[in-house]
């Protein structure tokens, strides 16, 4: 059971529905599922002989198992009854072949699990127990794919019985057999089998490869057969070839039980033939191998080589910090002084004994060296931790090269793979305390390059891995080293984890940099506002990056230390990111961030990215320009709190430059082309900024130059692609709605007839435009208008909206451009407001409201259909929208002009569209009609049989009702059959979704 259902064990104020899952993730307190196993082991004799029952005993055995693969150790009370009912079935010899098989499957099961250095200690490994093993792996087939486990764990179990610390030769007794013949010794034997299963294909191997390990290195098996056991496995390596994937196999046996037979061995035992191993294995080449798993084999067999060349002493001149623990830090009172720091042992008086290095450590270290730069992961960290280990039998002076050797990793010349390989080894280091605090200097400029690395690779980058092993060599420091030799650069890592913890792209980098930052509190203590921002951006809380940028970093920047960091960081590494989506986030960020730094933001941002704006890159280009938006907007709202004039913020340079961009752009054709799909919309956003900061340019040339984008935009729509063009529509229309109504209204509140004349009438044509976008484009822009422009003109611009509703032969698949008149239709009748008796040339009035709600009704039966469906859904959409925002603004001001037939025409028009077959439109079409319904502010009036309604669809459940599913919607839709008005729409609606292609609608309605 997991705890976090009884106890809460999730953190409630992260507030984030994907930490809450996180946290409650499989955390269980034991295994409770000990006596269903007892259970379904007692049943596997009477299940084996059918293959169904034995196949379904399996899965729900490992589904068992596979709940504890992240807490194994809960398994440890249990191991030993579950092996013993186990080897019951397994030395019964009238258990059949296929029940003998599935007790050793369920063996490695259990194996995979708890981890085969845990499990085979519990075997049983009498004196008893090595013939019967042995006879039962002599009578296995090496080629039977369907029987692995079995040999598996049978060479675990034997790997464990040559443990026995008796002489092999005791169990030979006489070794002439009955026929006179000569037996093989147990010595042999055993060595036979190893050698047979380190070349065969399947995990046999790994288990072979354990028993060679031990094996060999038992003192009669070394003195007789360990030169000849590796001669047998350099030669197999020599002759082997990893170009052909038998040689693979072999190369991959000999490298494991090498490495294993070096790691287990006594450095005396081994010593003679290292060299020989060595020269063998440079001789192969596996650096050149495109197998990730020769290589991974051969950094480990390396390593070991390398450990045994030099005595295994731990290094006098390590760095010692003293006592790690957490809670006697906690206990320390006061600052960090230099009385406090503990010294390293490399200051003490103590000589350091002569070391005997052979000259095999140079290639050893080399080969290491070249493999932090390899092209896998596993491999790099494989060579990082044996130059850890090695480094740490070093004298002090070659284990300083060798840090300076890690310190050319990270030169801008190399991959990242390199940088990824240097930062794993240098934690390595320092978790061992072998990085001296007289490096910290050079390594700490290192990490926080590492920390922001990121390199752009066509249309994506890499470094995130990079990002990652900085964040783990940070909180590798944090345990590391006392707080006072890591006090000269707090400032500088505390703001890198920052920036990383919460402007970082990928939301593992984030939780890393979080998490590291965490470390450092807990461990160093000197992170300024430690504890305050951890409860802001805990590790769950970075798990949303528009959080993260928009809300977690303003309250940071609330602290003057890291406040010019986070800017800084988002004007040089943010703003011309690859990925847009971060480059518009940095902006708004940025806009977020101006009140906590506004002089700086004026005085140094602002003029730096005016130059950028106009750049050549496009990608700095573009957030250079939305960056200044942003900017700028957020300046002039504070300099409108302050009561302070622009002139305090902006300096005529700097408004000069903000008006200089769209000339600049334009003069250079820049909106041409696949960048111009950039640089539209974020011009727009500039136009749009600049209106709502309502700079003094109003009668300014660049007005004209902003309208002219504007409508270009909206004409160039159908050249834009497919992805870009909503952007480019949205932008270009909010910046005419911003536009206008900052600089074409006239001191008294009118507009310029002629400016009105002009821009009206030009859009109004371009409704009959033969490409679909353009209409588009302009119906919402007519929509965006404000009341000054279309007072006077209202009736032609709803007559001209109205045409593009309708449907002809021509422009039968035109769905977008009738979904965006019928939303530009009710924006602009809440733009102009209701006066019942006023002119129908300025306010919807009881001369047009009829008009307009014939056009809306009239789009609520487009059921246009092409190669992506249903696309009149679209319109429907739009159209139901549109008549609840009409409906509801005429109920707040005049109801009256709502007569009993346009409500009724709705409500029913609504209850079809409820039972809808597709469900989005469906609930979208059931909350609009809940909406109207329930709305008592006041009451629309004339619903036809609103108090049935209202018992069908009570008020309580209007929220929780779910129209999204069928079995939710049509019981209540099948209802309204019962009222007579809307009888037959309903009918209608269930007619269409039970024909429809949706089988679980279908069958639902049946």
């Amino acid at each position: 059971m997991a705890v976090g259902e009884e106890d809460g064990a999730a953190p409630e104020e992260s507030g984030s529905p994907e930490g809450d899952v996180i946290s409650r993730g499989n955390i269980l307190q034991s295994f409770t599922e000990s006596q269903e196993v007892q259970a379904l082991f007692g049943s596997l004799r009477s299940v084996y002989e059918d293959p169904v029952a034995r196949e379904v005993a399996v899965e729900k055995f490992i589904v068992i198992m596979d709940k504890y693969q992240e807490q194994p150790r809960l398994l440890d009370l249990h191991l030993d009854w579950m092996m013993n009912m186990l080897l019951d079935i397994i030395r019964d010899s009238e258990s059949p072949p296929v029940l003998f098989h599935l007790a050793f499957k369920f063996l490695y099961i259990i194996t995979k699990v708890r981890g085969y250095k845990h499990f085979i200690r519990r075997f049983p490994h009498e004196v008893t127990d090595l013939q019967p093993v042995l006879n039962m792996i002599v009578d296995q087939d090496p080629k039977d794919c369907e029987t692995w486990e079995t040999r598996y764990m049978l060479l675990l179990w034997l790997s464990m019985i040559c443990l026995t610390p008796f002489d092999l030769a005791r169990f030979d007794g006489n070794i002439l057999s009955e026929e006179g013949h000569a037996r093989m010794p147990t010595m042999d034997r055993i060595l036979e089998i190893a050698k047979c299963y380190l070349v065969v294909s399947d995990k046999a191997r790994d288990a072979a490869a354990v028993l060679v390990s031990k094996f060999i290195v038992r003192p009669d098996v070394r003195q007789k057969r360990m030169e000849d056991f590796l001669d047998w496995a350099l030669s197999m390596l020599s002759k082997s070839s990893y170009h052909s994937m038998e040689g693979t196999v072999v190369m991959n046996g000999m490298l494991q039980a090498l490495a294993q037979l070096f790691k287990h061995g006594k450095r005396e035992d081994c010593l003679p033939y290292a060299a020989t191993v060595l020269e063998c294995l440079d001789n192969c080449k596996l650096s050149e191998c495109n197998q990730m798993v020769l290589r991974k084999l051969g950094m480990k067999l390396v390593q070991r080589l390398g450990l045994t060349f030099v005595k295994p002493k731990v290094a006098k001149w390590r760095y010692q910090r003293g006592s790690r623990s957490l809670g006697t830090f906690l206990q320390a009172q006061g600052p960090v002084t230099q009385n406090q720091k503990i010294t390293a042992a490399a200051n003490e008086a103590e000589e350091d004994e002569e070391y005997d290095i052979p000259g095999e450590i140079e290639n050893v270290v080399e080969q290491l060296l070249v493999g932090l730069k390899d092209k896998d992961t596993i491999v790099r960290w494989s060579a990082s931790k044996g130059i850890g280990r090695i480094t740490g039998r070093l004298p002090k002076e070659l284990a300083d090269d060798v840090v300076g050797s890690l310190l050319e990793c990270f030169s801008f010349q190399e991959t990242d793979n390199a940088w990824h390989g240097g930062c794993l080894a240098l934690a390595e280091l320092g978790r061992r305390g072998l990085l001296l605090p007289s490096r910290i200097a050079d390594v700490v400029p290192v990490v926080l390059k590492a920390l922001t690395y990121d390199e752009k690779r066509g249309s994506c980058s890499v470094g995130s891995n990079v990002r990652d092993a900085a964040c783990y060599l940070s909180w590798a420091f944090a345990r590391a080293y006392d707080p006072s030799e890591l006090l000269p650069f707090i400032n500088q890592i505390a703001s890198a984890l920052v920036i990383g913890a919460v402007f970082d792209r990928d939301i593992n980098c984030r939780k890393a940099a979080s998490a590291a930052f965490q470390e450092n509190v807990g461990r160093q203590g000197t992170f300024p506002h430690g504890t305050d921002i951890l409860t802001a951006a805990d590790y769950f809380a970075v798990g949303n990056r528009v959080n993260c940028y928009l809300t977690i970093s303003v309250y940071i920047a609330g602290f003057p230390e890291y406040t010019q960091p986070m800017i800084d960081h988002l004007v040089n590494m943010k703003i011309n990111h690859w990925d847009s989506a971060i480059r518009e986030l940095s902006t708004k960020a940025l806009h977020n961030l101006t009140p906590r730094a506004p002089e700086y933001m004026a005085n140094v941002v602002l003029p730096k990215l005016l130059p950028l704006s106009v750049g050549i890159d496009l990608h700095t280009r573009h957030g250079a320009i939305l960056a200044c938006a942003e900017i700028t907007h957020a300046l002039c709202k504070l300099a409108e709190e302050n009561n302070r004039s622009l002139t305090h913020y902006f300096s005529g340079e700097s408004l000069e430059g903000l008006k200089q961009i769209h000339q600049e752009l334009c003069s250079r054709q820049l909106y041409r082309g696949l960048g111009g799909e950039l640089m539209r919309p974020a011009v727009c956003t500039l136009i749009e900024k600049l209106s709502l900061s309502k700079m003094p340019f109003k009668g300014d040339p660049i007005i004209e130059g902003w309208q002219w984008l504007i409508n270009d935009s909206l004409r160039s729509l159908p050249l834009v692609s497919c992805t870009a063009q909503q952007h480019v529509k949205e932008s270009a229309v909010s910046a005419l709605n911003a536009l206008c109504n900052e600089y074409y209204i006239s001191e008294n509140g009118e507009a310029d007839p002629a400016l009105q004349d002009e821009l009206v009438t030009q859009y109004i044509s371009e409704l009959q435009n033969t490409e679909q976008m353009i209409r588009c484009g302009f119906s919402l822009a007519l929509g965006a208008l404000p009341r000054f422009l279309l007072k006077g003109r209202l009736q032609q611009v709803l007559e001209g909206l109205r045409k593009v509703t309708l449907i002809t032969p021509r422009d039968v698949n035109f769905v977008e451009s009738r979904r965006d008149a019928l939303i530009a239709i009710a924006n602009i009748c809440q733009t102009v407001g209701v006066k019942g008796e006023g002119s129908q040339e300025e306010y919807i009035c009881k001369d047009n409201v009829t008009q307009i709600y014939a056009t809306l009704l009239s789009c609520v039966t487009d059921y246009t259909t092409d190669s992506r469906g249903d696309v009149g859904g679209w319109v429907r959409e739009a159209a139901m929208k549109s008549l609840m925002k009409v409906t509801l603004l005429l109920v707040q001001n005049e109801a009256e002009l709502i007569n009993a037939n346009i409500c009724k025409q709705i409500m029913c028009w609504l209850a079809q569209q409820s039972a809808e077959k597709i469900d989005k439109f469906r609930a979208h079409a059931g909350s609009v009609f809940l909406t109207l319904l329930h709305f008592d502010n006041p009451p629309v009036p004339h619903i036809p049989h609103r108090e049935e309604l209202e018992r069908i669809f009570p008020r309580s459940e209007a929220e929780t009702l779910n129209w999204n599913a069928a079995s939710e919607a049509f019981p209540r839709i099948t209802q309204l059959l019962g009222l007579p008005v809307y009888q037959y729409y309903v009918l209608l609606g269930l007619s269409v979704s039970v024909g429809g292609l949706t089988e679980t609608t279908s069958k639902l309605l049946k």
